[in-house]
This record gives C-alpha cells, sequence and structure tokens, in this order.
C-alpha cells in the first residue's frame, strides 16, 4: 500500500486509491452494475406493455371479467352460431369459455404479455384451436367477419365503438357489451346487476341508417 505523507493533498491521495483496487474488486463492481441495471431493463419491458395503453385516449384496461360476468355473457350467446370475438380480450377467460361452448372465438388484445398468456391457458385448457388471440389495435381491425362481439368497454369510448361496429357489422350480428351500455343504442336484452349487468344488441340496434 502506498503511503500517504502530511501535506499530500486530497488530489493527490485518490489516484493512489483508484490504483490500488485489486482487478477482482473491479470485476464485481461491473457484475454488480449490469445485474442492476439488467434487473431494471427487464422490468421496464415487462412493464411498459401494461402501462403504455393506460396512457392512451380511448383504449381498454385490463381488468379481468368476475365468475358472474362471464356466466352472464354466456347466457347472452346461447343458441347463437358463428364466430366470437372479444374486443381487448385480457387474460383470454371469454374467448376460452366461448370455445368451450363450440364457437370459433378471437381475442384482440394490444397487451403482448396477456395475448401470450391468454394462449397458455387456452392450450392449457384444451381449445387452442378454437380460442385464437392477437396482439392489435382494436381501432385497427375490422369485425365485419363477427357475428358474436364481446366488449368489456370504458364510457369514454363507447360512442366511437358504437360507431365503428356500426359501420362494419352485418345484420346477423349480436354485440354483448360488460360494464357499460352504449350511449345510443336501445339494448335487445339484459341481465345482471352493478358491475355485472351486461347488455344484448342485436343488428337493428346499431345498424347505419342511409
Amino acid at each position: 500500500m502506498s503511503k500517504v505523507l502530511p501535506g499530500d493533498s486530497t488530489r493527490d491521495i485518490l489516484p493512489l486509491m483508484v490504483t490500488n483496487e485489486s482487478p477482482k474488486q473491479r470485476n464485481w463492481g461491473l457484475l454488480v452494475t449490469g445485474v442492476i441495471g439488467g434487473t431494471l431493463v427487464a422490468l421496464y419491458s415487462v412493464a411498459t406493455p401494461f402501462i403504455t395503453p393506460a396512457l392512451r385516449k380511448h383504449c381498454l384496461p385490463f381488468v379481468p371479467a368476475t365468475t358472474k360476468q362471464i356466466e352472464n355473457v354466456l347466457n347472452m350467446l346461447r343458441g347463437r352460431n358463428g364466430c366470437l370475438v372479444d374486443i381487448g380480450s385480457g387474460d383470454g377467460r371469454i374467448v376460452i369459455a366461448a370455445a368451450k361452448m363450440g364457437f370459433k372465438a378471437v381475442g384482440y388484445e394490444l397487451n403482448p404479455w396477456l395475448v401470450w398468456y391468454s394462449r397458455y391457458r387456452a392450450w392449457r385448457e384444451g381449445v387452442h384451436q378454437e380460442a385464437k388471440f392477437y396482439i392489435s389495435d382494436l381501432w385497427k381491425v375490422s369485425f365485419s367477419q363477427y357475428t358474436n362481439v364481446v366488449i368489456f368497454g370504458v364510457p369514454q369510448m363507447m360512442q366511437q365503438l358504437e360507431e365503428k361496429l356500426g359501420e362494419e357489422l352485418q345484420q346477423d350480428a349480436r354485440v354483448v357489451a360488460c360494464r357499460f351500455p352504449f350511449p345510443h343504442w336501445k339494448p335487445n336484452h339484459s341481465i345482471g346487476e352493478g358491475i355485472d349487468t351486461v347488455w344484448a344488441y342485436d343488428f337493428e340496434s346499431f345498424r347505419v341508417q342511409s
């Protein structure tokens, strides 16, 4: 170790201290810094898809459907056929439940982590052939090929979504809205109470008037 003599300044001492640090200590410091930095990057990568959609205008936050909500949705789908789509499918529970009823069901979700998790759940439940999930912004998808549409919306987006679906859906379509109704359409059926309320709208409720 270098000896510090009286009169040496702090500026003279610091280089000695740095110089005397062993290569092993430097390597450990770099390793710890790398681990911390990598952890922060990983956390950011995981959290960003969850946080970013919540900051966008007219997007769907992820709030898992309750058991009662799923039951009410399925009641509104009984006797129906054709393809089904869940707009903002979250963790996939509605799509998977519909697939078990015999529907060819599709979920569109902006959050890739939820889409991958939904695909895993569908595989685990044995309905991965009937239940498909895609990463997509709902405003960039046409729903014209679907005769059954499920939406867990928020009030800020219901009018714009009402206009979009009114322009795209065919005359045999049914839209099932959960938690919040559409602002102008008149529901043909409703079931449940409070947050578990579900409204069903058939073609005559949302067709575009010429």
